[in-house]
């Protein structure tokens, strides 16, 4: 089996975040790969804790989201030492923009977080799940525990 040569991270923002990133960025290191990170915005987005409560109502609301999820990925990507060529954010169904960033870009393993969510919260849709079953490469899902 060859080893890997580009990872790429997708981020989420969530509590959980840390975590995957760390395993990412170990995985990078071990295999001696370029590591690379995407954070999708879904376009049914209305507002999102993740990327802060400081918005003001007055101002456009995808802008003022997409700003503040630039930010955090800019900072996360500054953390794990990813070049700026190497950062995507993108808007769109996260499953689907994950994977195409993953295949324009060669990528040979996507790290993602995973609730391991059943029944009908499965059903709701998986991002790590619609990934796992779509990707043309591995995916690796690091298993997340709600406290």
């Amino acid at each position: 089996m060859e080893s890997y040569k580009h990872i790429l991270l997708a981020a989420d923002f969530s509590e959980h975040g840390e975590t995957v990133a760390q395993r990412a960025k170990d995985l990078a290191e071990k295999y001696q790969a370029k590591l690379s990170i995407v954070h999708v915005m879904d376009n049914l987005l209305i507002t999102d804790a993740a990327y802060g409560s400081t918005i003001p109502f007055d101002l456009d609301l995808t802008a003022e989201l997409m700003a503040a999820a630039k930010k955090r990925l800019a900072a996360l990507a500054e953390k794990l030492n990813i070049a700026e060529d190497s950062r995507y954010m993108e808007t769109g169904s996260p499953k689907l923009e994950i994977i195409r960033v993953a295949e324009e870009n060669k990528v040979d393993l996507i790290v993602v977080g995973s609730h391991g969510r059943h029944g009908f919260a499965l059903l709701l849709g998986s991002t790590a799940n619609g990934v796992l079953h779509h990707a043309l490469c591995d995916v690796l899902a690091v298993r997340l525990h709600d406290e």
